[in-house]
Parts: structure tokens; C-alpha cells; sequence
């Protein structure tokens, strides 16, 4: 399996450092807030285990599966249960993914969301791809830029695989075509 990865771009020990980084920045900013995480799944699970355990403040938790990927290739069409969202009206709301991309996700989440008048809405990423993102979209809490690779490991995939790993490394070529 490790014959399809390129290199590691982040190493584990980096990541847990700057995790650590986003969850004091979070509880500093949500400190006396009641905040709500709104976790977009599967890929941030990892990174939101390792997140949450790290911000003292209470705080709910809810889960929405959201999908936009196809293999390698966005859709470019997000989709997602309306009936899963939490109560939004008035109250904080902290998304938390593991990759901003071309931003289409949280473009669409946020327009959304924002209709339905939170207190707050914010977003924390672990990645960002910032050469692809489309204008105006933008997280609160970005763990780490990276160059336009698909990456794997730490709850990232591809085609459900190399989720495991404990750092994230590139896919070679060969292992997307």
C-alpha cells in the first residue's frame, strides 16, 4: 500500500503539534459560547477525535455525512441529508473538515447554514489547497496549506483506503488512474 504514496508532506508529530495549535485557538475563541461542532464525515474523523479531545469547553457534537468526491474527481455537486443538520438559529456553529479545496462543500454548507441564522458560523480544516479555492471561501482555523496533491492518511482517503495512516502523504499518479 505504501508503494502508491509519494512522500509524506506532513509527519504525525506535526500534525498533533498543530492540532493542539487549532484546539487553544478554538477554546479561546468559544470560550463562554455554547458551541456546536458540526462534523463533515468520513474523512475529518480522525482529525476531529483527535481535535475535540483537546478543546475543554463543553460543547455538542453533530455528525453529517456530506460527499462531493467521486474517486479522485469532485463532482461538483454536494450532497447531504437536510433532516441531519442540528438546531442552527442562534447558535454557534463550528464546521469542521479535513480538506478546503475548491471550496464548492463549504461554499454551499455555509450559504445554506447561514439562512438559517446561526449565532455564529466558522469552519476549521486540517488542509488547505489554497491555490485551488475559489474566491471568497475561506476557513477560521486552517491546520496546514499543501500543494495541489491528492493526499491520503490521517481520515483522508481514496476510493476508502489509506485512511490509517498517521501522517498525509501524496498519491502517486499511478495509484488514480
Amino acid at each position: 500500500m505504501h508503494s502508491h504514496t509519494e512522500k509524506i508532506l506532513v509527519d504525525e508529530q506535526t500534525i498533533q503539534r498543530r492540532v493542539a495549535e487549532l484546539a487553544a485557538a478554538i477554546t479561546r475563541d468559544y470560550e463562554g459560547k455554547e458551541l456546536t461542532i458540526l462534523a463533515l464525515m468520513k474523512g475529518s474523523v480522525i482529525f476531529l477525535a483527535d481535535l475535540l479531545r483537546l478543546i475543554p469547553i463543553p460543547l455538542r457534537l453533530e455528525v453529517l455525512p456530506v460527499s462531493s468526491y467521486h474517486g479522485h474527481e469532485s463532482s461538483g455537486m454536494v450532497h447531504f441529508r437536510e433532516e441531519l443538520l442540528p438546531e442552527i438559529a442562534g447558535h454557534h456553529i463550528l464546521l469542521i473538515d479535513d480538506i478546503l479545496d475548491s471550496g464548492k462543500t463549504l461554499k454551499t454548507l455555509r450559504e445554506h447554514l447561514l439562512g438559517k441564522k446561526p449565532a455564529s458560523l466558522g469552519a476549521c480544516v486540517l488542509l488547505h489547497k489554497k491555490m485551488k479555492t475559489m474566491p471568497g471561501v475561506h476557513a477560521e482555523y486552517v491546520g496546514f496549506e499543501i500543494p495541489d496533491a491528492f493526499v491520503v492518511g490521517y481520515g483522508l482517503d481514496y476510493k476508502e483506503y489509506y485512511r490509517n495512516f498517521p501522517e498525509i502523504r501524496a498519491l502517486s499518479e499511478e495509484a488514480i488512474k
